[in-house]
């Protein structure tokens, strides 16, 4: 008898292990981009359509959105599994909470808009039902899953640029290395060369202050980024300051010093610079949800 018992004990174990992993939670996934179609349902191209297009609202307005498509959030609901994923991405910067997240889930047939603290004074949850009900949901019911979450973003961002938020800190995009290394080339002989002829007529401090801005005025026109012409500007006045000052300490020793000058021209420096497009550099800013929001279905 107690075999018997044993053995129906081990077997019932085992059943339990077995089922255990159908009731678990949907991992949330890696936040690899704007756009996250765990289903395939979105082309390539509607992904990269949709995501420039809330880069550009992201770089405009200072705000997040991002969209999720998922097959189940089984066994959690939607708004359930919504708050974890809105809790581990972090959309929106940080104590502006201005961060919004459209999750699908498409064996369901339920979607959910997760709003941000920051947004639900303009992204109410009355604001965020009506634009499932009478914008996404009518093309889900069609088959247009491309053009709902289109047509729901639209709105959205909309919605979103009606309220006051902070204006968005300027980021450094420093694009392709190979793109600014020339300039940077240009800059560090320029800041040595023509700069000298500044340095001459004005003095050190002038002279190099001179150099750096026209540096600065002519990668603006170029690189079309203010940003990275002041950072090229200040490199141009500090490389023609130092070889200036080096110039006055020990003139005999100019030629012996190209190589620490060169080594300076390396680069390296730069090639620490992220760029901001979604190719696995794309990450939440820190913003907060408290559950803010409205789901549906079709």
């Amino acid at each position: 008898m107690t075999d018997v018992l044993g053995r129906a004990i081990a077997i019932l174990a085992l059943l339990l292990a077995l089922v255990a992993p159908a009731f678990a939670d949907v991992a949330i996934p890696e936040l690899t981009g704007r756009v996250v179609d765990q289903t395939g349902t979105l082309s390539g191209g509607d992904v990269a359509t949709l995501s420039q297009k809330l880069r550009d609202f992201e770089t405009r307005k200072g705000s997040q959105v991002a969209v999720l498509i998922v097959p189940t959030t089984q066994p959690e609901t939607i708004e359930q599994f919504s708050i974890r994923v809105a809790d581990a991405w972090k959309i929106g910067r940080k104590k502006v909470d201005d961060g919004a997240i459209l999750v699908v889930a498409k064996n369901d047939r339920h979607l959910r808009i997760e709003v941000g603290y920051g947004l639900e004074g303009a992204l109410t949850d009355v604001t965020a039902r009506r634009i499932i009900d009478e914008i996404i949901t009518p093309k889900f019911r069609s088959g247009d899953f491309a053009g709902g979450i289109s047509d729901g973003v639209d709105r959205m961002i909309r919605v979103i640029d009606g309220e006051p938020l902070p204006v968005p800190s300027p980021t450094v995009n420093f694009g392709n290395l190979d793109d600014i290394a020339p300039l940077f080339i240009v800059t560090l002989f320029a800041s040595i060369g023509v700069g000298g002829f500044f340095r001459a007529m004005l003095g050190r401090l002038v002279g190099s202050l001179a150099t750096g801005g026209i540096i600065a005025v002519l990668s603006w026109i170029i690189l079309g980024s203010f940003a990275l012409a002041m950072a090229l500007g200040v490199v141009g006045f500090l490389i023609g300051f130092i070889a200036d000052l080096f110039s006055a300490m020990a003139p005999s020793t100019r030629s012996s010093r190209g190589g620490s000058w060169s080594s300076g021209s390396s680069g390296g420096g730069w090639s620490s610079g992220s760029s901001s497009s979604d190719s696995g550099s794309f990450s939440g800013g820190g913003g907060s949800f408290g559950g803010g929001g409205a789901s549906g279905s079709w």
